[in-house]
């Protein structure tokens, strides 16, 4: 069998559309579909149902032979790293996809440490306010809210953080000093668009405030961030966030502290690429290193140290 069917026939079940995968391939549309019917007419079967509204969907012949064809493209992808070198010299590519607040204030510093180590690894960093699909390939790594309940995934806690609430220092200067949750009545606040939320993980304003003294929402973090230096609002923010700017002071911090959880997983048959795994201890040290910042006792983000090899 061509493996290049078997390429164009994963790109096509990750995006459903030809025309997506055609562009992630660098191919015209019409070359991914010639392939496909290329394919099924080999196999003597049908691998997606075709439908202009919701795109290329796999069958249940196409559902089982994806299993079969992303092992093989682990496999080869492996076998390309291994026997060229690549698991020697650590080269290539690698993708990671991550939550937005930590993908940019802690994820995107490291990369560039990591980068530093590594200079023949490429990276992508993608740092997004919604799940990452592993199974469609969308990354290699991915760091979560939420430890993905099935899957052939190698998976382990990251690092627990904390969330704090937060006001502009500005802000907080012009107001009565606030001394317990009854005097949070006199301000407003900003938070997230509840029906948009990708987690439930991330609702925890309701327990704290009602929710007529939400003026403000966003479904970014990095919005809401924005928004409470304006000093109008209080919001709640991870500490790794808040504690690396002195424009921001934390309200009421020993009674209102909420503890989340960062998971990190990625394909089980990746655990065979050197490059990735790399990347993975690379992670988890230095996540462990910053506990204090995510946790709400540091304010900087610290480095590892050089290798001595």
């Amino acid at each position: 069998m061509d493996w290049d069917g078997l390429r164009y026939f994963l790109e096509v079940a990750r995006t459903q559309r030809v025309s997506a995968a055609a562009r992630r391939l660098g191919v015209q549309h019409t070359t991914v579909s010639r392939r496909i019917h290329a394919l099924e007419q080999e196999l003597g079967t049908v691998l997606f149902n075709k439908s202009k509204s919701s795109g290329f969907t796999m069958t249940e012949e196409g559902t089982r032979f994806f299993s079969y064809a992303e092992a093989i493209e682990s496999t080869l992808l492996s076998a390309r790293e291994d026997v060229s070198g690549q698991s020697q010299t650590l080269s290539g590519h690698l993708r990671v996809g991550c939550t937005e607040g930590f993908g940019n204030y802690v994820l995107a510093p490291l990369m560039t440490d990591f980068q530093r180590r590594f200079p023949a690894i490429t990276l992508d960093i993608m740092p997004v306010p919604r799940f990452i699909s592993l199974s469609k390939r969308e990354a290699d790594i991915a760091i979560s809210l939420e430890r993905p309940q099935r899957g052939p995934y190698l998976c382990t806690k990251l690092m627990d953080y904390s969330l704090k609430l937060y006001g502009a220092t500005k802000y907080l200067d012009q107001q009565p000093h606030i001394n317990n949750k009854s005097d949070l009545a006199r301000h407003t606040f900003i938070g997230y668009v509840e029906e948009l939320l990708f987690s439930d993980r991330l609702r925890y304003l309701e327990d704290i405030v009602p929710a007529d003294r939400v003026i403000f929402k966003s479904t970014s973090v990095i919005a809401q961030y924005q928004a409470v230096l304006q000093g109008r609002s209080l919001t709640i923010l991870p500490c790794f966030m808040a504690a690396q700017d002195s424009r921001l002071r934390a309200v009421l911090e020993d009674d209102i502290v909420l503890t989340r959880s960062f998971w990190m997983y990625c394909h089980e048959d990746l655990r065979q690429s050197r490059r990735v795994m790399a990347l993975w201890d690379f992670l988890k040290k230095s996540v462990q290193l910053n506990g204090p910042l995510l946790q709400g006792t540091g304010t900087a983000l610290q480095y590892l140290e050089e290798d001595p090899s």
